[in-house]
């Protein structure tokens, strides 16, 4: 397990910002993008201006828009958009070898299957060994160095050990944990609360409410993670209150910035116009709500999220339907 080269695929922020993370820990690095403007700007001025135009890549840093070119890569981190990681997950596959570590750093439930990320990767590249990174991250600031710590999950610990002393450095500090499912049920369910968030902050409701949908949000969050088969303790470290706690406290978040262009009256499509950056939760809700239903597991701060994005219900009809609820012990 001595790994030398690593392979990212997805040119999107985050992924630049994992490329950088990886070559400051010592690896040579090939960046995968698919779109042409971003390979010839990482090539020609070491930035990527369309994702992460303030910083500049580590010399380590190579690009290419050929996922043929990661096939000799010592491991994989996967990073494009978790609704379209199946299709870029099946393009790879004839180019990994058997044991070959793939490390999940997208995070969503699959629409239509409602398959976490890493059922994805069982059934599009099986021969993989799996990984799963997650945690409060914001591209910018990782990709300048600034002191991040996340989650690193892997059933295999002596893998998980392996890519934890492999990918850490002074300004990126990942902790091991075995539970890949508490993981991404963390990663995948908090970016539809912080659109909730961003919500409650447009419309004014004060600091409060955002501490209360943070709390409810983070007791969602914990129930589907539990129904699915992941362990409270793993949702309540980085990967799930940490992440959820940064994604719903600054409009440097995607989601929480869509919010609160809803809160403050636009439509859907006027928050989303213009935006080349995925926010993961908006793609996720409706996926996060059929899950949830499926597993007989009560989200009510999601599932409003998910009626306002799809034009079922208003800001305000979904506001007024959750301070309605029946009270009940705050444990229930």
């Amino acid at each position: 397990m001595d790994y030398r080269t690593a392979g990212v695929i997805g040119g999107g922020a985050w992924g630049t910002a994992l490329a950088q993370v990886a070559a400051r820990a010592g690896l040579q690095v090939t960046l995968q993008a698919r779109e042409t403007e971003v390979v010839e700007s990482i090539r020609a001025r070491r930035v990527n201006e369309a994702f992460l135009p303030d910083v500049e890549l580590d010399p380590a840093v190579s690009v290419t828009d050929d996922l043929a070119d990661l096939a000799e890569c010592d491991l994989i981190l996967a990073v494009p958009p978790a609704q379209h990681l199946r299709s870029v997950l099946t393009a790879f596959a004839p180019h990994a070898r058997a044991g070959l570590p793939i490390l999940l750093c997208s995070k969503g439930v699959e629409r239509g299957s409602l398959k976490l990320m890493t059922q994805v990767l069982a059934e599009t590249v099986p021969q993989a060994a799996q990984a799963v990174l997650s945690g409060p991250s914001f591209a910018g600031e990782v990709a300048r160095g600034l002191p991040t710590a996340v989650t690193l999950a892997c059933a295999d610990e002596a893998l998980g050990q392996a890519l934890l002393q492999t990918l850490s450095s002074p300004g990126f500090r990942p902790y091991l944990a075995t539970d890949l499912i508490g993981a991404e049920a963390g990663g995948a369910v908090k970016n539809v609360l912080a659109i909730a968030c961003g919500i409650a902050e447009g419309r004014g409701l004060g600091r409060s409410a955002h501490a209360a949908l943070i709390t409810r949000g983070f007791a969602e969050l914990t129930r589907l993670a539990v129904a699915l088969g992941g362990k409270p303790e793993t949702v309540a470290g980085l990967c799930g209150l940490g992440d959820l706690v940064l994604t719903c406290s600054s409009p440097q978040s995607r989601n929480m910035s869509l919010g609160l262009a809803l809160g403050q009256g636009q439509t859907v499509e006027q928050a989303l116009a213009g935006k080349r950056s995925v926010a993961e939760g908006y793609e996720s809700a409706p996926a996060v709500r059929d899950l949830a239903a499926s597993l007989g597991v009560e989200t009510p701060i999601c599932n409003g999220v998910a009626a306002v994005l799809a034009g079922e219900a208003g800001v305000e009809e979904v506001i007024i339907g959750l301070l309605s609820r029946p009270l009940k012990a705050e444990d229930a």
